[in-house]
């Protein structure tokens, strides 16, 4: 009656485990925030910058501008959505997710950059400060498929033995990532035709996770029932049947061992109730049903005996499943911090044509886990808990070496056309990444290296223009494309990276001589992917596998002053 093997929580638990940046990213690389400025809003080809934004875009570009103070304050603020789509049934096509469609919020009013410069004739100081990573929070109100996938399975393991045929249960997960940016560099003028630049930039990384898993419930017949109470029975009704050799030892002992059980009720010796009882738990331990009635108590004492270590073992078991099925809460926090050198060289070679290059090296980091609550996914060999995210222990979280190029162009006095691109050196950093079980790792708690999860370095390419309509007002435009370069085992339901296509648009007005104000628009689209997923059915160790979609779609709004004195 309870043949099914334990079934593991630890896939279900795993939608954390991947709870990274890429999650919440709004532009850029897969951990690299590049849409730093007002002025990239309204036009995302800013690599040639000779403005104040030029402090994170091509700092030795500011060798252009005018002596004195300059100062920039802009913030974005940001919506995106993001859906997964996922198709999976489990044995036979019959059961599967209560939803197919899962949709998360991403929000970021507060996307802040500032920046400070002080000019001389060949020697220029800046300050910046910037959420170069993250800078929002996800909120998934209706779950995820991997919150999922174990529990739909409870339905088709129970069916037949406690007659299951439905599962509900309510989990939440909101999370929040910004890596924060402080900047600092010196440039310098070499010639009139070429500067460089050199810098370091700080980076103090934050993660947050709240999150619950809890009234996890099967239909049993009309009733809905705790997944938890449903295992804690299995594993009570297992432990009694272990004491029936004890309830028949006064009749061994009194000499009725060669009797059956039939035997036994029809001389008064022993109830139907009883008898029942017997039959169904030497069901349990795997006697044909044929042989029953005709085992006497000798025998079945002996092979319910025989059966105990096991079944106590299994009791174990299904004791510590309805523990995992209970509910659970986390509250982490996640810190840590790196420091990053900046080189740039911004070469001119006429009034007309600016190139400014860019070189960012490896910010290695890894972010410590403060936990407050954390889930359980199981036990050592010895008995030992073992948490999603123990105290103390620290989380891999890189931020790669990128390299820049930009190039403006002057038409003429009142168009400009400018062109740039942005190379991740994805591969040689570590982002913490976790395969989970459906990813057939062997070992879903070990970090995995970025080689083994990207495909190809990403990188992006960017055109735009710029019109001055007057002395005063310039209105802009651009477009910008970037290919994440991840392979399919990076993909899951909370971390995908996927190809974008990115438009902006806006105006900037020139208030006073030395007074700007920027604001644009800025809309993300992503290219959709899918994989097939692989998906473990706990009762028997049958994998089945399912179509799974990821869609995501980002607007931005940004405002910014540009001042000096």
């Amino acid at each position: 009656m309870f043949k099914q093997k334990l079934l593991s929580m630890k896939k279900l638990l795993t939608f954390f485990l991947s709870f990274v940046i890429p999650g919440i990213l709004i532009a850029g690389g897969l951990v690299t925030n590049t849409n730093q400025s007002a002025a990239w809003v309204r036009m995302p080809a800013r690599n040639a910058s000779t403005g104040i934004d030029a402090v994170y875009y091509n700092p030795a570009g500011l060798m252009k501008l005018e002596n004195g103070f300059h100062i920039s304050l802009s913030n974005q603020t940001i919506f995106q959505k993001r859906e997964v789509e996922n198709f999976y049934k489990g044995p036979g096509g019959l059961f599967g997710l209560n939803n197919s469609l899962y949709v998360g919020d991403v929000k970021a009013p507060l996307f802040p950059s500032v920046y400070a410069v002080y000019k001389m004739d060949k020697l220029a100081f800046s300050l910046g400060f910037n959420p170069v990573g993250g800078g929002g929070g996800a909120e998934y109100n209706d779950g995820l498929p991997s919150f999922e996938m174990t529990p739909s399975d409870l339905v088709p393991a129970l069916a037949s033995s406690q007659g299951i045929t439905d599962y509900r249960l309510d989990a939440y997960l909101k999370g929040s990532s910004v890596y924060f940016g402080l900047q600092g560099g010196v440039s310098f003028k070499i010639n009139d035709w070429i500067s460089v630049a050199a810098g370091l930039r700080y980076v103090m990384a934050k993660n947050t996770y709240l999150g619950h898993l809890k009234d996890i419930e099967l239909l049993q017949g009309t009733n809905w029932v705790r997944a938890d109470a449903i295992m804690t029975g299995i594993a009570t009704q297992l432990t009694a049947i272990t004491t029936i050799p004890t309830q028949l030892a006064p009749i061994i002992t009194g000499g009725g061992g060669d009797l059956t059980l039939a035997q036994l009720v029809s001389g008064g010796q022993m109830t139907a109730a009883t008898q029942n009882a017997i039959n169904a738990a030497l069901s349990v331990v795997g006697v044909p049903p044929a042989n029953i009635p005709l085992m006497t108590v000798n025998q079945i004492s002996g092979t319910i005996t025989t059966a105990s270590p096991t079944l106590l073992a299994n009791a174990a078991k299904y004791n510590a499943t309805a523990t995992l099925l209970n509910d659970q809460e986390a509250d982490v926090e996640q810190t840590g911090s790196g420091i990053s050198p900046i080189f740039s060289v911004n070469i001119s070679p006429s009034e007309n044509l600016n190139i400014g290059i860019k070189y960012e090296m490896k910010t290695t980091m890894k972010l410590a886990n403060k936990t407050a609550k954390d889930f359980l996914i199981g036990y050592t060999a010895t008995g030992t808990r073992i948490t999603m995210f123990p105290d103390g222990e620290k989380t891999p979280s890189d931020m790669p070496a990128m390299l820049t190029v930009g190039v403006d162009y002057r038409l003429s006095s009142s168009l400009k056309v400018s062109l740039g691109s942005n190379y991740f050196f994805d591969k040689n950093a570590d982002y913490g990444h976790k395969l989970d079980l459906d990813n057939n790792s062997a070992t879903p708690s070990v970090f995995v290296k970025n080689s083994d999860i990207i495909k190809n370095n990403g990188w992006s390419v960017s055109g735009g223009l710029e019109v001055n309509l007057s002395e005063k007002l310039l209105v802009s435009g651009g477009y910008s494309f970037a290919n994440k370069g991840v392979n399919e085992k990076y993909q899951s339901d909370l971390t995908f990276g996927l190809a974008t296509h990115t438009f902006g648009a806006g105006a900037a007005y020139k208030i006073m001589d030395k007074l700007t104000v920027n604001a644009g628009a800025n809309y993300t689209k992503y290219l959709a992917d899918e994989k097939e997923i692989e998906h473990v059915f706990s009762a028997t160790g049958a994998l089945y596998k399912a179509k799974e979609t990821y869609v995501k779609n980002t607007f931005l709004f940004g405002v910014g002053v540009d001042f000096s004195f």
